[in-house]
Protein backbone atom coordinates (compact mmCIF):
# COMPACT_ATOMS: atom_id res chain seq x y z
CA UNK A 1 0.00 0.00 0.00
CA UNK A 2 2.63 2.41 0.83
CA UNK A 3 4.35 1.57 -2.41
CA UNK A 4 1.18 2.59 -4.29
CA UNK A 5 0.39 5.79 -2.61
CA UNK A 6 4.27 6.87 -3.59
CA UNK A 7 3.65 6.44 -6.90
CA UNK A 8 0.44 8.19 -7.03
CA UNK A 9 1.74 11.26 -4.73
CA UNK A 10 5.01 10.88 -7.17
CA UNK A 11 2.97 11.99 -10.27
CA UNK A 12 2.55 15.44 -8.70
CA UNK A 13 5.52 15.43 -6.50
CA UNK A 14 8.21 13.61 -8.49
CA UNK A 15 11.13 13.51 -5.07
CA UNK A 16 8.05 12.28 -2.42
CA UNK A 17 9.29 9.67 -0.24
CA UNK A 18 7.01 8.49 3.22
CA UNK A 19 8.55 8.00 5.84
CA UNK A 20 9.21 4.74 6.96
CA UNK A 21 7.96 5.71 10.88
CA UNK A 22 4.73 6.59 9.20
CA UNK A 23 1.87 4.10 10.57
CA UNK A 24 -0.70 2.48 8.53
CA UNK A 25 -3.47 4.31 10.19
CA UNK A 26 -2.28 7.51 9.11
CA UNK A 27 -1.45 6.50 5.62
CA UNK A 28 -5.01 5.19 5.06
CA UNK A 29 -6.38 8.75 6.51
CA UNK A 30 -3.95 10.68 4.00
CA UNK A 31 -5.32 8.70 1.67
CA UNK A 32 -9.26 9.37 2.58
CA UNK A 33 -8.30 12.95 2.31
CA UNK A 34 -6.42 13.29 -0.74
CA UNK A 35 -9.35 10.89 -2.49
CA UNK A 36 -11.84 13.41 -1.19
CA UNK A 37 -9.86 16.55 -2.75
CA UNK A 38 -9.91 15.23 -6.23
CA UNK A 39 -13.78 14.34 -6.03
CA UNK A 40 -13.74 18.37 -4.72
CA UNK A 41 -11.41 19.65 -7.50
CA UNK A 42 -14.06 18.33 -9.85
CA UNK A 43 -16.28 20.97 -9.65
CA UNK A 44 -14.67 23.13 -11.45
CA UNK A 45 -15.73 21.19 -14.56
CA UNK A 46 -19.36 22.95 -14.02
CA UNK A 47 -17.36 26.32 -14.71
CA UNK A 48 -16.09 24.52 -18.17
CA UNK A 49 -12.23 23.83 -16.88
CA UNK A 50 -10.44 20.97 -16.82
CA UNK A 51 -9.63 19.88 -12.95
CA UNK A 52 -6.14 18.98 -14.13
CA UNK A 53 -5.77 16.76 -10.86
CA UNK A 54 -7.15 19.62 -9.19
CA UNK A 55 -7.42 19.11 -4.98
CA UNK A 56 -9.41 21.05 -3.14
CA UNK A 57 -10.05 21.42 0.71
CA UNK A 58 -13.20 22.10 2.16
CA UNK A 59 -15.29 24.90 1.21
CA UNK A 60 -12.86 26.52 -1.30
CA UNK A 61 -14.54 29.43 -3.71
CA UNK A 62 -13.63 31.20 -6.59
CA UNK A 63 -15.01 34.46 -7.65
CA UNK A 64 -14.67 34.90 -11.86
CA UNK A 65 -13.38 32.21 -12.62
CA UNK A 66 -13.51 32.26 -16.29
CA UNK A 67 -10.30 34.87 -15.40
CA UNK A 68 -8.79 31.97 -13.96
CA UNK A 69 -5.96 29.45 -15.31
CA UNK A 70 -3.79 26.64 -13.94
CA UNK A 71 -1.65 23.99 -14.41
CA UNK A 72 -1.11 20.13 -13.41
CA UNK A 73 -2.40 19.16 -9.34
CA UNK A 74 -3.37 22.79 -8.22
CA UNK A 75 -3.96 21.86 -4.14
CA UNK A 76 -5.97 24.91 -2.31
CA UNK A 77 -6.63 24.01 1.08
CA UNK A 78 -9.61 23.80 3.72
CA UNK A 79 -11.81 27.79 3.38
CA UNK A 80 -9.15 29.01 0.49
CA UNK A 81 -11.00 32.01 -1.38
CA UNK A 82 -9.93 32.86 -5.25
CA UNK A 83 -10.90 36.09 -6.51
CA UNK A 84 -9.93 37.08 -10.41
CA UNK A 85 -11.63 40.03 -10.89
CA UNK A 86 -8.97 41.81 -12.64
CA UNK A 87 -7.88 42.77 -15.85
CA UNK A 88 -5.28 40.12 -16.77
CA UNK A 89 -6.96 37.40 -14.41
CA UNK A 90 -5.08 34.94 -12.07
CA UNK A 91 -3.14 32.39 -13.63
CA UNK A 92 -1.30 29.20 -11.54
CA UNK A 93 1.30 26.81 -12.66
CA UNK A 94 1.93 23.20 -12.20
CA UNK A 95 2.03 21.69 -8.97
CA UNK A 96 1.18 24.88 -6.66
CA UNK A 97 0.22 24.32 -2.93
CA UNK A 98 -1.91 26.88 -0.85
CA UNK A 99 -2.31 26.54 2.48
CA UNK A 100 -5.56 27.05 4.04
CA UNK A 101 -7.44 30.50 5.16
CA UNK A 102 -5.54 32.42 2.43
CA UNK A 103 -7.10 34.81 0.13
CA UNK A 104 -5.59 35.27 -3.54
CA UNK A 105 -7.60 38.52 -4.64
CA UNK A 106 -6.76 40.80 -7.53
CA UNK A 107 -9.49 43.37 -6.96
CA UNK A 108 -11.65 43.95 -4.06
CA UNK A 109 -13.74 46.77 -5.78
CA UNK A 110 -15.72 47.14 -9.40
CA UNK A 111 -14.73 50.42 -10.22
CA UNK A 112 -11.15 50.20 -10.26
CA UNK A 113 -10.37 46.75 -11.11
CA UNK A 114 -6.52 45.33 -10.76
CA UNK A 115 -3.93 43.78 -12.98
CA UNK A 116 -3.02 39.84 -12.51
CA UNK A 117 -1.77 37.55 -10.17
CA UNK A 118 0.85 34.91 -11.57
CA UNK A 119 2.37 31.80 -9.64
CA UNK A 120 4.91 30.17 -11.44
CA UNK A 121 5.76 26.23 -10.83
CA UNK A 122 6.59 24.02 -8.07
CA UNK A 123 5.26 26.82 -5.76
CA UNK A 124 4.21 25.95 -2.08
CA UNK A 125 2.28 28.67 -0.01
CA UNK A 126 1.64 28.42 3.98
CA UNK A 127 -1.86 28.64 5.42
CA UNK A 128 -3.40 32.02 5.92
CA UNK A 129 -1.78 33.79 3.27
CA UNK A 130 -2.89 37.42 1.55
CA UNK A 131 -2.19 37.44 -1.73
CA UNK A 132 -3.39 40.54 -3.94
CA UNK A 133 -2.81 41.58 -7.27
CA UNK A 134 -4.15 45.27 -8.06
CA UNK A 135 -1.18 45.91 -9.30
CA UNK A 136 0.19 42.85 -10.50
CA UNK A 137 1.94 40.13 -8.30
CA UNK A 138 4.44 37.52 -10.18
CA UNK A 139 5.69 35.09 -7.86
CA UNK A 140 8.64 32.51 -9.78
CA UNK A 141 9.40 29.26 -9.61
CA UNK A 142 10.64 26.83 -7.08
CA UNK A 143 9.42 29.11 -4.06
CA UNK A 144 8.77 28.35 -0.84
CA UNK A 145 6.73 30.30 1.72
CA UNK A 146 5.90 30.11 5.49
CA UNK A 147 2.47 31.20 6.90
CA UNK A 148 1.18 34.64 6.77
CA UNK A 149 2.74 36.10 3.78
CA UNK A 150 1.29 39.44 3.01
CA UNK A 151 1.59 41.24 -0.44
CA UNK A 152 0.02 44.37 -1.09
CA UNK A 153 0.64 45.66 -4.47
CA UNK A 154 -0.92 48.91 -4.28
CA UNK A 155 -0.95 52.39 -2.36
CA UNK A 156 -3.20 54.87 -1.29
CA UNK A 157 -2.91 59.29 -2.67
CA UNK A 158 -2.99 61.12 0.78
CA UNK A 159 -0.86 64.10 -0.27
CA UNK A 160 -4.43 66.80 -0.18
CA UNK A 161 -4.69 67.58 3.52
CA UNK A 162 -8.52 68.76 2.26
CA UNK A 163 -9.61 65.67 0.82
CA UNK A 164 -10.04 61.93 2.89
CA UNK A 165 -7.58 59.56 1.85
CA UNK A 166 -10.19 56.95 0.49
CA UNK A 167 -11.05 59.49 -2.19
CA UNK A 168 -7.46 60.67 -3.46
CA UNK A 169 -6.95 57.31 -5.26
CA UNK A 170 -4.00 55.03 -5.52
CA UNK A 171 -1.30 54.13 -7.62
CA UNK A 172 -0.02 50.65 -8.24
CA UNK A 173 3.32 49.36 -9.54
CA UNK A 174 3.08 45.86 -8.82
CA UNK A 175 5.39 43.36 -7.03
CA UNK A 176 7.50 40.32 -8.32
CA UNK A 177 9.70 37.68 -6.68
CA UNK A 178 11.90 35.33 -8.32
CA UNK A 179 12.78 31.97 -9.02
CA UNK A 180 13.65 29.68 -5.71
CA UNK A 181 13.27 31.84 -2.98
CA UNK A 182 12.61 31.16 0.64
CA UNK A 183 10.04 33.35 2.27
CA UNK A 184 9.62 33.12 6.09
CA UNK A 185 6.58 33.35 7.74
CA UNK A 186 4.71 36.82 8.48
CA UNK A 187 6.61 38.59 5.88
CA UNK A 188 4.99 41.37 4.09
CA UNK A 189 6.14 42.65 1.22
CA UNK A 190 4.55 45.88 0.16
CA UNK A 191 4.17 47.82 -3.83
CA UNK A 192 7.00 48.33 -5.85
CA UNK A 193 9.23 45.75 -4.55
CA UNK A 194 11.22 43.42 -6.95
CA UNK A 195 13.19 40.24 -5.31
CA UNK A 196 15.72 38.75 -6.88
CA UNK A 197 16.19 34.83 -7.64
CA UNK A 198 17.30 32.82 -4.99
CA UNK A 199 16.65 35.35 -1.78
CA UNK A 200 15.68 34.33 1.24
CA UNK A 201 13.29 37.01 3.65
CA UNK A 202 13.63 36.28 7.10
CA UNK A 203 10.36 35.74 9.36
CA UNK A 204 8.58 38.81 10.57
CA UNK A 205 10.19 41.02 7.57
CA UNK A 206 8.64 44.46 5.85
CA UNK A 207 9.79 44.61 2.78
CA UNK A 208 9.31 48.31 1.01
CA UNK A 209 12.66 48.39 -1.67
CA UNK A 210 13.60 45.76 -4.09
CA UNK A 211 16.91 43.39 -3.72
CA UNK A 212 19.02 41.82 -6.10
CA UNK A 213 19.63 37.57 -6.70
CA UNK A 214 20.59 36.25 -4.16
CA UNK A 215 20.41 38.36 -1.14
CA UNK A 216 19.03 37.23 2.74
CA UNK A 217 16.99 40.14 4.34
CA UNK A 218 15.32 41.13 7.00
CA UNK A 219 13.96 43.43 9.56
CA UNK A 220 11.35 46.24 9.60
CA UNK A 221 11.96 47.80 7.04
CA UNK A 222 14.22 44.95 5.67
CA UNK A 223 17.82 45.58 5.06
CA UNK A 224 20.37 43.48 3.43
CA UNK A 225 21.92 40.91 5.97
CA UNK A 226 24.11 38.44 4.10
CA UNK A 227 24.91 37.46 -0.04
CA UNK A 228 24.67 33.90 -0.54
CA UNK A 229 27.74 33.10 -2.76
CA UNK A 230 30.00 29.86 -3.31
CA UNK A 231 32.17 30.84 -0.67
CA UNK A 232 29.64 30.89 2.32
CA UNK A 233 27.72 28.44 1.02
CA UNK A 234 27.76 25.64 3.59
CA UNK A 235 27.93 28.06 6.51
CA UNK A 236 25.47 30.26 5.26
CA UNK A 237 22.79 26.72 5.43
CA UNK A 238 24.01 25.29 8.44
CA UNK A 239 23.16 28.96 10.25
CA UNK A 240 19.60 29.23 8.78
CA UNK A 241 18.76 25.25 9.61
CA UNK A 242 19.44 26.12 12.68
CA UNK A 243 17.85 29.38 12.72
CA UNK A 244 13.99 30.06 14.35
CA UNK A 245 13.68 33.39 12.63
CA UNK A 246 12.72 31.91 9.31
Amino acid sequence: MKTIVEKIIRLRNPDFTIDDALNSGAILQLIWIQLWSIIRGLKVIFFFKNPKGMLLGKRVSFFNPSKMKWGKFLRLGNDVYVSALSKRGIEFGNNISIGAFSRIIVSTSFNNIGEKIKIGNNVGIGEFAYLGGSGGLEIGDECIVGQYLSCHPENHHYEDLDISIRHQGVNRKGIKIGKNCWIGSKVTILDGVEIGDGCILAAGSVITKSFPNNSIIGGIPAKLLKTRTHDNQSNCTGNLLRSESL
